[in-house]
């Protein structure tokens, strides 16, 4: 086992192990020589690339450095405890998506509930159980790849879509997204917090899709559109110039369809089906059908993935 000065050396795949991802490195942070040689050797047999840490200000270090998979962190260590450990990996936008499993003889439910508000996916009461923590893993990484796919999908379309929780604190966002906040000076002290407030505010009365909000005191009108609440609890909102027109205005206007068939098409474009679009307009999944044949005909396209395809393109090259 590696110790926390030679992290480097650490990464070192393994032979073993029926259902490992050889490309996975996971950090273990615990104060605990025998914890640190138990965990270890469980995920080295399944073939896991492993580092690890002593305390919390090792682990950040190393996280930043290495950009772990996965962080397994002790709750309780000298000096930097776990919980704070996890709440400046989570503010710190290169290493919030990294999952991260709480390991903790704490069994009673106010710390539990601690380790998850400050943003941990998991938890595992010492002495930890190989098998389970295993199991635990292995379903955490692939949400996280999951997740990453999505993103990096989302990044190359160039759309302006972001999520929050439901205090208005953003969680993740598309570079565009932070692109156009910046220009209007919404990234800065006082007008990020009016940002969030005005969020927190508007998301307390639960919005429906397609509800917009112009947001406040910025240096350039932006509205903010309501898509969907997530299963994670965030909620996923689209960024608008709110001197420009409207998404559905847009490829109404540059693709020469009508109101509804717009409407629609900007809906598939944000990945909807047409029961989830039928919901949104107040219309049946026979009848979204009914226009997508008609945009299907005027887009000279065959299938929901090339018209989409065309509705991303139309909108950023307006953007």
């Amino acid at each position: 086992m590696a110790g926390p000065d030679n992290a480097t050396d650490a990464v070192r795949p393994s032979a073993h192990g029926p259902s490992a991802n050889c490309s996975d490195i996971v950090l273990v942070v615990d104060d605990s020589p025998d914890t640190l040689s138990l965990i270890n050797d469980t995920l080295e047999q399944a073939g896991v690339n492993v580092l690890v840490a002593l305390d919390g200000n090792q682990a950040l270090n190393i996280a930043r450095r290495l950009r772990p998979d996965m962080i397994l962190l002790d709750a309780v260590m000298p000096g930097l405890d776990g919980f704070e450990t996890c709440r400046l990996l989570k503010s710190d936008p290169e290493l919030a998506a990294i999952p991260v499993i709480f390991m903790t003889g704490l069994t009673d439910s106010d710390n539990i509930v601690k380790g998850l508000e400050c943003g941990s996916v998991d938890y595992l009461t010492k002495p930890i159980q190989p098998d389970e923590l295993l199991a635990r893993m292995r379903v955490h990484l692939t949400n996280a790849r999951l997740t990453s796919s999505a993103h990096q999908a989302l990044d190359s379309t160039g759309q302006f879509l972001f999520t929050v929780d439901l205090e208005g604190r953003m969680q993740w966002a598309t570079p565009q997204t932070y692109a156009l906040l910046s220009s209007a000076g919404a990234t800065e002290g006082e007008r990020q917090r009016q940002l969030v407030e005005a969020l927190q505010q508007w998301l307390s009365h639960r919005p429906a899709a397609s509800q917009t909000l112009k947001l406040p005191q910025l240096q350039k009108p932006l509205e903010v559109r309501f898509i969907e609440h997530r299963r994670d609890g965030t909620c996923l909102l689209r960024l608008q110039d709110g001197g420009r027109p409207a998404g559905e205005e847009l490829l109404r206007e540059k693709l020469s369809l009508t109101k509804r068939e717009s409407e629609v098409l900007f809906w598939i474009a944000n990945g909807k089906t047409n029961r989830e679009i039928g919901e949104i307009l107040a219309v049946s999944p026979r009848t979204v059908n009914k226009h997508l044949e008609g945009i299907f005909s005027k887009l000279g396209v065959e299938n929901r993935t090339t018209a989409a395809g065309v509705a991303i393109r139309t909108l950023n090259a307006d953007s």
